[in-house]
């Protein structure tokens, strides 16, 4: 049986810039089991299409999701990338605390 997710990569990559916008991209790359390569094409895509803001901390960048952008599928297209990213911190917390 093949693996898959409902998630994209780039919702993974977003749900970990949520939770900490200090990470680093091999950090990131790590937790999403993607290359740092693909980890930079991702966050530059998202940074272009205004889902994440990027700011340089010194030698560091971080990252400020864009909570009120569209989701950009016409299924999902009425809803925020805020709205995704409070369903699936709820659905960490319910796991964590069970």
């Amino acid at each position: 049986m093949a693996e898959w997710t409902f998630l994209t990569n780039h919702s993974h990559v977003l749900v970990c810039l949520a939770a900490d916008p200090e990470l680093r991209m091999r950090e990131i790359a790590e937790r999403v089991g993607i290359t740092e390569r693909a980890t930079q094409r991702i966050i530059a895509e998202l940074v272009e299409g205004g889902y994440l803001l990027k700011e340089r901390d010194g030698r560091r960048n971080r990252y400020s999701v864009v909570g009120s952008a569209p989701l950009r599928h016409p299924v999902e297209v009425e809803h925020t990338l805020g709205e995704l990213l409070a369903a699936v911190a709820q659905s960490r917390r319910s796991a964590s605390s069970a």
